[in-house]
């Protein structure tokens, strides 16, 4: 029997089948879908490596450089499904720092991206004096609790992002760190070429935990899902320095570093 038979066989597992197998079932779906991927890159196919919603990696070709750049993804999930990352740094040469939050997502993004480097924790301002995040865990929809933002209530929001009642929501609490310490740990380049920032409301936390004298990337992307609601303090984050550029989609917004 081969291994694409004993996969499909266990998608048919009842979704009262314990939390514990279907886990195991998640994991063995990504695992198989990164064999095949890796497959086709190792032939030269883009086929299946761009992952990013909306056609997002397609969308910012236009305005990022042609040269190998410097990448800093906040919201990294398992560093393939709707990475707006995965393209660059597998076909462009690209490298950069990841940050998830959620130690599952993280283990799983450590081996899918080993050009960058994977932090495990959750992104807070400067002077935040939690060690600790509490993050209500919610597949694609994870997201810090309490970080409102959001068109709904958290728990809505996290139950939205399972995966057809394979996966179950729950909390974890994780380490608490500004967006510049982690830059300086993994040793940073002073010029920083994309942020790419997805982290469910909690835009404008991580903004203000990012030192822009220090680190200002030249295009950083935002994720909003309530923009009538998060936008004027993300703008306010990221201050005169920035201008907007495009909505490239309805919830992503591009902002420009001036000069």
């Amino acid at each position: 029997m081969s291994r694409e038979t004993i996969f499909r066989a266990a998608l048919s597992v009842p979704p009262f089948t314990s939390p514990r197998v279907r886990k195991g079932v998640i994991r063995g779906r990504r695992r198989l879908a990164r064999a095949r991927r890796r497959a086709y890159e190792q032939l030269g196919s883009e086929k299946l490596s761009r992952p990013a919603l909306h056609d997002m990696d397609r969308k910012l070709e236009r305005h990022l450089p042609t040269r190998a750049g410097f990448f800093v993804e906040a919201g990294g999930y398992d560093g393939y499904t709707q990475s707006n990352t995965y393209f660059l740094e597998r076909f462009r040469g690209w490298r950069g720092v990841i940050v998830e939050p959620v130690p599952e997502l993280y283990r799983e993004c450590v081996v899918e991206r080993p050009r960058s480097r994977v932090f495990n924790c959750a992104l807070v301002a400067a002077g935040d004096p939690a060690e600790t995040v509490s993050v209500r865990y919610g597949g694609l929809m994870s997201l810090v609790s309490g970080s409102g933002g959001l068109p709904v209530g958290e728990e809505e929001h996290a139950e939205s992002g399972m995966q057809f009642g394979w996966d179950e929501s729950y909390m974890v609490d994780v380490p608490a760190r500004t967006l510049s310490a982690v830059l300086d740990e993994a040793g940073a380049p002073g010029e920083i070429d994309f942020l790419s920032l997805d982290v469910e409301g909690y835009e404008a936390s991580v903004l203000r935990g990012l030192d822009f004298e220090r680190h200002s990337p030249a295009l950083v992307l935002v994720e909003m899902h309530d923009p009538a609601a998060v936008r004027e303090g993300i703008e306010e984050a990221l201050g005169e320095r920035y201008e907007h550029v495009e909505q490239l989609s309805p919830l992503d917004f591009l902002y420009r570093r001036r000069n």
